[in-house]
């Protein structure tokens, strides 16, 4: 897949936050916008290890472990402080994954589930909107889960998708308050996709529920999730994209 030109891309030259960015879809993020020609602030528990080789040019590490969406906010406004910067873009790929069935979740799960898919994502957002509002730019891409762009039934992920689904509301809201403000929001849903923090045995079980029997990659999700948010004006914002290939279990 054809990555665009520095010179053309509405990054060049932002200072974009990447939560999540040193693993998974959130690792393949960071490549993709650092090839874009955008400065890069990337998070994870061992983000400045993980990192270490990437061809991320100009970039900085946040290394934290997420243990509540206050503690995480405290801990980023220092390190911001550090660096003398607030973000111009906020990508959240963060989120903890449980396959559980709604009787079996203890409320140990639901708040964690709840405090790291959905209300960290709002926090994120609550912290840096107003510094974008006062800029006249932003741009928030949050991930959603699986199926997730609309209110459905679920027999195996009740918690994770009831806190994914939400950030659709968030997204839209983010979109309906800063639209006058070149302030736009996107929730990419993507399907089954091919990261290292899945086993084999759950990459094959994954794939044989796809159309395609194969997993998506990560920078092809990547790449098309910041297409959606990387133009001037942003006429994506306020969407829930799915790119799940049709997937249905």
């Amino acid at each position: 897949m054809k990555n665009p030109a520095n010179d053309i891309s509405t990054f060049r030259g932002k200072f974009t936050l990447v939560v999540g960015g040193s693993g998974g879809i959130g690792r393949a993020i960071s490549a993709e916008v650092s090839r874009r020609g955008a400065k890069l602030l990337v998070h994870g528990r061992h983000a400045s290890e993980h990192t270490r080789g990437l061809p991320l040019g100009d970039h900085e590490t946040f290394d934290a472990t997420f243990e509540s969406p206050s503690g995480f906010i405290r801990a980023l406004d220092l390190r911001l402080g550090q660096l003398g910067i607030e973000p111009d873009i906020v990508v959240c790929a963060f989120g903890p994954f449980l396959e559980k069935s709604l009787e079996c979740c203890t409320t140990e799960e639901w708040e964690w589930l709840t405090l790291a898919n959905l209300a960290l994502p709002g926090a994120l957002a609550s912290r840096f909107l107003p510094g974008m509002l006062t800029r006249k730019y932003g741009r928030f891409l949050f991930f959603g889960g699986t199926r997730t762009d609309g209110i459905r039934a679920y027999k195996k992920v009740v918690a994770y998708a009831s806190a994914k689904t939400g950030l659709g509301i968030l997204a839209k809201s983010i979109a309906a308050q800063g639209a006058p403000h070149n302030v736009a929001a996107v929730v990419v849903c993507p399907g089954p996709t091919e990261t290292e923090y899945l086993d084999d045995e759950t990459k094959i079980r994954h794939a044989s529920l796809t159309a395609t029997r194969s997993l998506a990659r990560a920078d092809h999700i990547a790449h098309i999730g910041l297409d959606l948010i990387d133009a001037d004006p942003c006429i994506a914002s306020g969407a829930i994209v799915t790119l799940d290939g049709g997937f249905v279990p």
